[in-house]
């Protein structure tokens, strides 16, 4: 996996619909499992300036087996594979991983293909055609975190994430985000 992926060593296990335990969640974290508005600028509503974005991982890749299945890719095309780190202050948020095929890229007029640190949220939600297709949850554990990153983020519990299918003039990506501890820290 680390040919494709600085977050993961295991592709987490994702369901269509939310299972028993996450119906027994906290309702902070309810509230951005289920938010349908662009994370970006939740983010920037309550930190401001000193919201940022990471990039962990940027490359022309094959996506994971189940991300081409429910995009409907061929499993060996490489896509373009971006993870980052959402962040306030240096303070670890969110962790996402986007996966954009080439017609999307293309469609979209390449403004996906060049992000650097600017949030995709900021672009995706921004195309009045924007479509949400299809979302699912996870809860993965610590033994789907590459090594390197569970131990810098101290990831030893299960971590709840989102994977979000979205459409541009009709042409798919997947968003997963995943809500870090520190996200709920109040301090």
């Amino acid at each position: 996996m680390a040919n494709n992926s600085r977050l993961f060593v295991k592709a987490p296990l994702w369901l269509a619909r939310k299972s028993a335990d996450q119906h027994r969640l906290a309702i902070d974290l309810q509230s951005w499992l289920d938010e349908t508005g662009s994370l970006t600028k939740r983010l920037r509503g309550i930190y401001g300036q000193d919201f940022g974005v990471s990039v962990l991982f940027n490359r022309w890749r094959p996506a994971f087996i189940d991300e081409c299945r429910l995009l409907g890719l061929p499993t060996a095309r490489y896509q373009l594979v971006r993870e980052v780190m959402l962040h306030a202050a240096g303070r670890p948020l969110v962790l996402a991983r986007t996966i954009l095929p080439e017609r999307t890229i293309e469609i979209a007029h390449r403004n996906l293909s060049h992000l650097g640190n600017r949030p995709l949220g900021e672009v995706i939600f921004a195309y009045p055609d924007l479509e949400r297709r299809q979302r699912q949850f996870s809860r993965a554990p610590a033994s789907n975190w590459s090594p390197a990153l569970a131990q810098g983020l101290e990831l030893r519990q299960p971590v709840w994430g989102r994977r979000t299918v979205y459409a541009i003039h009709q042409q798919p990506l997947v968003v997963a985000e995943f809500f870090l501890p520190g996200l709920f820290w109040k301090g």
